[in-house]
């Protein structure tokens, strides 16, 4: 099997749409999903300052409508996968999975991440928080227990010796100050503690467009970060997507999955690098390509048109030089 992720917020950086503007129909497509989310999605990928994207509000539409474009880009040659291809998302990037997968339509999930994102920015602006990345070469489950133990909550759990830290931001400031032993703190640029009990506001105005959505079964297999299993059933889909927001990401179970799956090969869809630089990691044999311009296209499509071994789940590694 190969999977094609799509990246959570965090992946976005200025301009980062530019190059993908020069494909034909993107404009249209984007300035569709802008009249849907009500923002000005072009200009957010393109000319934008780094302040005006780390915006939830902002971030979260922008980072599902690049990775909607670029699949659509992805495929439109006549590709035939030699294997299974399944889809899988960090954070917001699950909804742009579920549009791939056949979960969601496109126009249903802009709608869905509309919402979300203007949700999880009112309940970043109640209390002030934030995130850090916690690496750790020891035992994850201490580093958790440290994280706990300092007042915040463990909102990632990435694999490879990654977990993501969330909480106020004077919480933060003070285990960043004194870090367990063998642990370094990284800040990260989001505005808020997400998938912590912070965002248990975003919940009910969610849950109420999602009652008002067709959600199908996935006519691909798709991952949940939920516990990191496969889902057969739509709703069941929707509604992990629903309660995520103030739930951890367990992106290490969906990598456990992908191995115990026989996942060979992983595409990363703009923004890329953030999920192939953890398979690197987590999946090792596993080939990856990360999307970022339309100048991974090439390579991308091949990793996804190679036949899998058939005695062997893993294989060796020929990342791409955009996987940095």
């Amino acid at each position: 099997m190969k999977i094609i992720a799509a990246p959570g917020q965090g992946a976005q950086t200025p301009g980062f749409l530019n190059p993908w503007l020069e494909l034909d129909g993107v404009r249209d497509t984007l300035s569709a999903y802008s009249d849907i989310v009500a923002i000005d999605l072009i200009a957010a990928g393109t000319t934008a300052d780094a302040e005006t994207i780390r915006d939830t509000a902002v971030a979260q539409p922008l980072i599902v409508a690049a990775g909607l474009i670029a699949h659509a880009a992805l495929l439109t040659t006549d590709l035939a996968p030699q294997a299974e291809v399944g889809y899988a998302g960090h954070s917001v990037g699950e909804i742009t999975a579920a549009a791939l997968a056949g979960v969601l339509s496109a126009e249903d999930a802009m709608r869905f991440v509309s919402t979300r994102s203007r949700g999880m920015a009112e309940a970043a602006h109640e209390t002030s928080t934030g995130m850090s990345a916690v690496l750790t070469r020891g035992d994850i489950g201490d580093a958790a227990a440290a994280i706990i133990a300092a007042g915040l909550h463990v909102a990632n759990y990435n694999g490879s010796g990654q977990i993501v830290a969330a909480g106020s931001t004077e919480a933060i400031a003070a285990f960043a100050a004194e870090p367990p032993a063998g642990v370094k703190v990284i800040p990260l640029s989001v505005a808020g503690a997400f998938h912590t009990p912070f965002m248990a506001s975003a919940i009910p105005p969610l849950r109420a467009l999602a009652n008002t959505l067709k959600a199908s079964s996935p006519i691909h297999p798709i991952y949940t970060n939920w516990d990191g299993s496969r889902v057969d059933d739509g709703t069941q889909y929707l509604d992990h997507l629903v309660e995520q927001v103030a739930r951890p990401v367990r992106w290490d179970l969906c990598q456990e999955s992908f191995i115990a799956d026989g996942v060979t090969a992983l595409v990363e869809l703009a923004p890329a690098g953030t999920l192939t630089g953890l398979a690197r990691r987590g999946l090792p044999g596993t080939s990856t390509v990360a999307l970022k311009t339309p100048d991974d296209l090439d390579a991308a499509r091949a990793l996804l048109a190679e036949r899998d071994p058939e005695t062997s789940p893993i294989r060796n590694d020929h990342s791409t030089a955009g996987d940095k």
